[in-house]
């Protein structure tokens, strides 16, 4: 269940739905992998209010939200005990928030800095993005621990590694 709650972490860090003008970004998979316990899952039900200029990344913003109830791991028990107090905590903190602080160009893609908010706690994250045609596919790694969810003792084993892919409309 610790390692389940660990996702969900993860999966707050893809919160964005982007919009470039009059087009869209919508996401396409919004994935994470707790990687000390070998579980996986997703995460959806995205609200963004987010802009996109790719010929000026400065006024670039990611905000944006997904919901705690969409994540899912193939297993329901493991499900339903990551969404409760222990873990994330769905119904005081029904929402996993990010909103960005600054967004560079960089090697084919994007680096944008920002804040993910989970149970109530907003600490620094840095997603990297490549752009790969109309796709804009992102990593970014976090410790579940640092936001309040401990699933192992040791901080490393606490390690969450989030996946966006990004479709540009």
């Amino acid at each position: 269940m610790k390692k389940r709650s660990c996702l969900l972490i993860l999966f707050i860090v893809t919160i964005p739905l982007l919009v470039q003008g009059q087009q869209n970004l919508i996401a396409r998979q919004i994935s994470f992998e707790f990687l000390s316990k070998n579980v996986s899952g997703t995460i959806a039900d995205f609200q963004s209010e987010s802009s996109l200029d790719l010929s000026n990344p400065a006024n670039t913003s990611f905000k944006g939200s997904v919901g705690v109830e969409s994540l899912k791991t193939g297993n329901f028990l493991r499900d339903w005990a990551l969404k409760g107090r222990k873990y994330f905590n769905e119904d005081d903190f029904p929402r996993i928030y990010f909103k960005s602080t600054e967004v560079n160009e960089s090697d084919n893609g994007y680096r944008v800095r920002g804040t993910l908010t989970l149970k109530g706690t907003g600490l620094p994250v840095t997603i990297n993005f490549q752009r790969n045609g109309n796709l804009l596919e992102g990593e970014t790694e976090l410790y579940t621990s640092d936001f309040g969810i401990v699933i192992k003792k040791k901080r490393e084993d606490n390690l969450v590694k989030v996946r966006l892919q990004l479709e540009i409309q």
